[in-house]
């Protein structure tokens, strides 16, 4: 029996839509170092703390000697409904970190079965662990990494969900991805050829070079990772988005080569998507931890999923959503007070004052009373665009 072949196909069958294999080794240093250097993680400090790990996986299993890297497609990427509320395409399915770890667990049994491993003889990790998964993807030949920083794939283009497992069963490398003069991949983007989309259509400007995210301006890191005041400058560009940012990937040409992904590990939530403004702003803690329970939105809290609401519909242009962001310039979490009388400032301009008067005459919040400040002393048209303190 080839075992390898025979693993991949037992695990594919799982509904992984990759299976490829790299050899474990220590991974460049440079490129994770020095985006840490600069300051690029923003408040993601675990990765400073797990940096070694990430870039030796022998500190995280010792003896290990090959990764399985893993993939599962969330299908087509698909631009969001012009005027309704945004979540990334990830956030339509219930967490993946609990459908695909279940796959990853069978994986595991698959492999001791195989090879006469115990549990101790390897390690599985989606997006949970200090794993590069997207540098063992592009060993392993899953794809390549673009100039949006993402793994691109030449069979699911950006749609790929990415896991590994690190094992001290030996396992035959496949090879990676080669450029078009046959040569390996020797710079970020080098399949992208000249083309710059992803960059061109940032929202935020959140890429300082191809191939470097910087998070501080992110759209996914401010609407999720973030658990403070999103930058002025920044709630703009947010537009209508209230979880994540898909916009790098949308754009990218790689996508018209995509395949169906099977989704045997993926459980569709297609009630998210066709939330309304009034839905959103509506919704109660109770209802928020109903309504998104067992999904990656869950994450935000309910705070910042208000604060997100919040921004977004600031940036719908709906005037008639003024009356229940006024209500909510008024509510107990300033967070939310905050981001509120931001949006009724961004919809209703120089109206936002006889809006917001009684909230106002009542704040007591330092930080709620700078952003009244700030916003009625912004011209309509640079409303959102004045600096203030980066809160990240």
């Amino acid at each position: 029996m080839d075992r390898p072949e025979e693993l991949r196909r037992r695990i594919a069958a799982l509904g992984f839509d990759e299976v490829r294999y790299a050899a474990a080794g220590p991974v460049p240093a440079g490129g994770l170092r020095d985006w840490l250097a600069a300051g690029h993680q923003a408040g993601m400090r675990w990765m400073d703390r797990t940096a070694d790990k990430r870039l030796a996986p022998e500190l995280v299993l010792s003896g290990v000697r090959s990764i399985v890297a893993l993939g599962v497609s969330t299908g087509s990427v698909v631009a969001g409904v012009p005027g309704r509320p945004r979540f990334a395409r990830y956030a339509m399915y219930s967490d993946y970190h609990d459908t695909i770890g279940r796959g990853l667990a069978a994986a595991g049994k698959i492999l001791e079965e195989l090879y006469g491993v115990g549990s101790a003889d390897y390690r599985a990790y989606v997006d949970t662990g200090p794993v590069l998964e997207r540098a063992w993807a592009e060993r392993a030949g899953i794809g390549f990494v673009g100039k949006n920083a993402m793994l691109i794939s030449r069979g699911h283009g950006n749609a790929l969900l990415l896991a590994a497992i690190l094992t001290r069963v030996e396992l035959p490398p496949d090879p990676p991805l080669r450029a078009w003069s046959g040569g390996l991949r020797k710079t970020v983007g080098l399949l992208c050829g000249k083309c710059s989309r992803c960059l061109d259509a940032c929202p935020t400007r959140a890429f300082p070079a191809p191939g470097v995210v910087d998070a501080r301006r992110c759209i996914s890191y401010q609407t999720i990772e973030n658990r403070g005041v999103v930058p002025r400058e920044l709630r703009p560009g947010i537009g209508e988005r209230v979880f994540g940012c898909d916009v790098c990937l949308e754009v990218c040409p790689w996508n018209r080569f995509a395949q169906a992904g099977r989704q045997m590990l993926l459980s569709a939530r297609p009630e998210i998507g066709s939330l309304s403004w009034a839905e959103l702003l509506e919704m109660t803690s109770e209802a928020f931890s109903a309504k998104f329970r067992r999904t990656p939105v869950k994450r935000l809290k309910y705070a910042g999923f208000l604060r997100n609401a919040c921004i977004a519909a600031g940036n719908s242009g709906d005037a008639s959503l003024l009356p229940r962001l006024a209500q909510l310039a008024a509510h107990e979490l300033p967070l939310v007070r905050l981001h509120a009388a931001w949006a009724v400032y961004r919809l209703a301009g120089a109206g936002a004052a006889e809006l917001l008067r009684h909230a106002r005459s009542v704040e007591t919040d330092p930080a709620v009373l700078e952003e009244y400040a700030l916003s009625s002393a912004a011209p309509d048209d640079e409303e959102g665009r004045k600096t203030s303190d980066l809160r990240i």
